[in-house]
């Protein structure tokens, strides 16, 4: 599966490119799904709906469906949290899987670095950093081992994500092409 994640500071802009990015590749052709790292206790479910009380009640597992999409909702209970590798077991095959979150996990990332907020640069102390996305020039970026993106340029960022997994960046067009 081509994995890369999107880490920063809060407040980097993480996931506004993240959201970018998926309209930008999937405009491309492509399929993208993308995993999500909550540090805090969270409900996808609503209080007093069939499938919270279904949860409260003790299942394990709640799978909601409908015409639209379907959710499987999985409670941990008495487990400890599943890892970035166990979770990528569970999605259906995409071209590319963008993962927000997951800092201290050795897949490969893109920096999301805003140099006003004045918090270090994560590439100088993580390997798995193969990029920086930044909106303003990095002082110290003689330092880094890593290309430098623009964050404004969500095109050349997806450009950059595709060429690193081999993929076109004109996948709509080839299969015109082909057809």
């Amino acid at each position: 599966m081509n994995v890369i994640g999107l880490t920063g500071w809060s407040g980097s802009g993480k996931t506004t490119l993240l959201v970018e990015l998926v309209a930008c590749i999937t405009s491309l052709g492509y399929t993208v799904s993308t995993i999500k790292h909550a540090h805090h206790n969270f409900d996808v479910d609503q209080k007093g709906k069939d499938s919270y009380l279904h949860r409260k009640a003790g299942a394990s597992e709640v799978l909601v469906a409908s015409s639209n999409r379907w959710a499987l909702m999985h409670e941990l209970r008495t487990e400890t949290e599943p890892d970035l590798e166990h979770l990528l077991t569970h999605i259906s095959p995409v071209d590319v899987i963008l993962v927000e979150g997951y800092k201290n996990n050795n897949h490969k990332k893109i920096e999301v670095h805003r140099p006003a907020l004045g918090h270090p640069l994560i590439a100088l102390e993580q390997n798995s950093v193969i990029a920086v996305a930044t909106d303003k020039k990095i002082l110290n970026a003689h330092e880094l081992d890593v290309k430098i993106l623009d964050l404004n340029d969500v095109m050349s960022i997806t450009n950059f994500i595709l060429s690193f997994f081999g993929l076109s960046s004109h996948k709509n067009f080839l299969a015109k092409d082909l057809s």
